[in-house]
């Protein structure tokens, strides 16, 4: 739990010190996407879309997934 929360602390920091960079340089979001040719509502589109394939696309993995989980670690030898 340690690592995960060190590695999105990292992220966040460094995600920090990247923004205030471009800030400096007067660059904001909008402009690199317009960029790209991208709008900020094309990419909320493009979000949605995404959310919309993977949720029952996780849900139907899970469905095998968990279950064979369930099995290797209940079958795993005793620790220590």
């Amino acid at each position: 739990m340690f690592r995960l929360m060190s590695g999105i602390f990292k992220i966040a920091v460094v995600s920090l010190l990247t923004g205030a960079a471009l800030s400096a340089l007067d660059l904001s979001a909008a402009d690199i996407l317009l960029d790209l040719g991208l709008t900020p509502e094309r990419v909320l589109s493009l979000l949605e879309t995404g959310t919309r394939w993977a949720i029952p696309n996780l849900v139907l993995g899970s469905l095998v997934i968990v279950p064979i989980w369930l099995v290797v670690y209940l079958l795993r030898p005793p620790r220590g």
